[in-house]
């Protein structure tokens, strides 16, 4: 008989500390357990509770499992999106079958090239052939270009139909966009690393920009490049690097310290919370100076020197920026660069419970400097880089996990009945409305069928099937009674 936990009234048995983890093993094979997270460095590894015992009997009704949120789940593809998007791409999934990438528009048309009329599945409006692979003129792609990004569509992430400019010149720094409420709010520094701007645009086909709304967040640090995602209540979040910390000219542009601003309606009344992320060595209360070689030429008006101040922090500072933001299930992620002290610049991200709160620190993925955007898409999420790969995930989850329950029915310390083994996992779609908030179906089994019993025990089996990194890392069992 294994060690038994005995409970009265209990409505949910719950594992998710280390202690908690502790108490509740029964056996375990390759498995290890550290700060509360059961996980194997082997192929296979399995766990057994103890016995969760009830004076009377009860029923249990579901068991839940929560994997770690460190999202090491990525596998490295071709670059994605059109061969002649330029710049720091930014994506927006604005639902099922409806997905966008902003850029620059580069390369040239043969000049003896002709485009044919073309028809592409799910789409309604004339299309032209290009001399780019798997991409359409539409009317609006037929616009006089003006110097800022373009926009591509698709149905299906590889086919993109290109509807023309959603920026200008002077608004060519694009950095994130969001949507709500039918319009797409595409943001900009102006001039480059300085205070967001933002268009709202309520027609991403007609090859002109929406409305400029000019500067959208008075920032008063140096440094932008934000990243934009509305929460549930549908406020407007802005993601900020911010300079004061670093000489940013020696870090890639980048910086230990990001701003956390949030708006009611994304255009302006951004209010300042505390630092998103906070990575900063210790102050040595003297400053230094940099230059930037944008600020003067792009907006004398507002800027009378390229020069700026910084305080001087010790020892040498990792630098992290160009953020973009994403939300499954209410853990809220930030993608970004990655410039360490002694290293390749490389992807990275960081992750938290809630948007208010300080993210921590996951992992990093590639070599270049990537100037990230993520989005959710056909079923999976894509990660598009300036770097020579981009990558596409799953999700969170990990597989593979099998589970299973079992009652002892009579009362006698020993499983009279088990589940099935079962395999679970997390599912994830796009929350109707919000293009960067996506909903998760929990990893689960339904387990109002098993017969009524004074002790429960479960097991679980994981199973490392990926190439990559990742591998399944238990965080959180829950077993709900009746």
């Amino acid at each position: 008989m294994l060690g038994a936990i005995a409970s009265v009234g209990a409505e949910e048995w719950a594992i998710d500390s280390q202690a908690e983890w502790e108490a509740a093993t029964g056996k375990k094979q390759q498995l290890t357990i550290e700060s509360g997270v059961a996980s194997s460095s082997e192929k296979k590894a399995t766990f057994s509770s103890v016995l969760k015992q009830f004076s009377e009997k009860r029923s249990a009704k579901s068991i839940v499992f929560a994997q770690s949120p460190l999202w090491q789940n990525w596998e490295p593809i071709e670059n994605l999106g059109p061969s002649n998007l330029g710049d720091a791409p930014i994506l927006l999934s604005i639902g099922p079958d409806n997905y966008w990438m902003f850029g620059r528009y580069g390369g040239k048309k043969p000049k003896n090239f002709k485009g044919e009329p073309a028809t592409l599945e799910g789409f309604n409006v004339p299309l032209v052939t290009t001399p780019f692979p798997n991409q359409f003129d539409a009317p609006g792609g037929l616009q006089p270009r003006l110097g800022g990004y373009h926009a591509w569509q698709s149905r299906d992430m590889v086919h993109w139909v290109h509807h023309g400019p959603v920026t200008e010149k002077f608004s060519a720094w694009s950095t994130t966009a969001e949507y709500a409420d039918g319009k797409a709010y595409i943001y900009y520094d102006f001039p480059n690393d300085q205070d967001p701007h933002v268009y709202v645009d309520e027609d991403l086909t007609d090859g002109r920009p929406g409305v400029n709304h000019g500067m959208a967040f008075d920032d008063p640090s140096h440094g932008s490049d934000c990243g934009v995602i509305r929460d549930l209540d549908g406020k407007f979040h802005l993601i900020v690097e911010n300079w004061d910390p670093i000489n940013a000219q020696r870090h890639s542009w980048d910086s230990p310290l990001a701003t956390h601003a949030v708006s009611p309606n994304g255009i302006d009344s951004f209010k300042i919370l505390d630092p998103a992320v906070d990575l900063r060595t210790k102050p040595t209360g003297e400053t230094g100076t940099y230059k930037h070689p944008h600020w003067v030429k792009e907006h004398p008006e507002r800027f009378k020197t390229n020069v700026a101040e910084y305080e001087i922090h010790e020892p040498e500072q990792e630098a992290f920026g160009d953020w973009a933001a994403i939300s499954i299930g209410g853990q809220y992620y930030l993608f970004g660069d990655y410039d360490p002290v002694d290293g390749h610049m490389s992807a990275c991200w960081f992750t938290s419970s809630d948007i208010n709160q300080p993210f921590t620190f996951c992992d990093h993925i590639g070599q270049g400097h990537p100037d990230p955007d993520i989005c959710f898409a056909e079923g999976q999420f894509y990660l598009a880089t300036q770097m020579k790969t981009d990558y596409v995930s799953p999700g969170p989850w990990v597989e593979s996990v099998e589970a299973r329950v079992g009652v002892d029915t009579d009362n006698d310390g020993a499983i009279d009945q088990w589940t099935d083994w079962t395999e679970v996992r997390e599912t994830y779609r796009q929350r109707e409305g919000f293009a960067k908030q996506i909903d998760k179906t929990a990893a689960s089994i339904d387990l109002e069928k098993l017969p009524p019993g004074h002790a429960f025990q479960f097991e679980f089996r994981l199973t490392d099937t990926t190439e990559n990194k990742s591998r399944p890392m238990m965080d959180r069992v829950v077993l709900t009674f009746e």
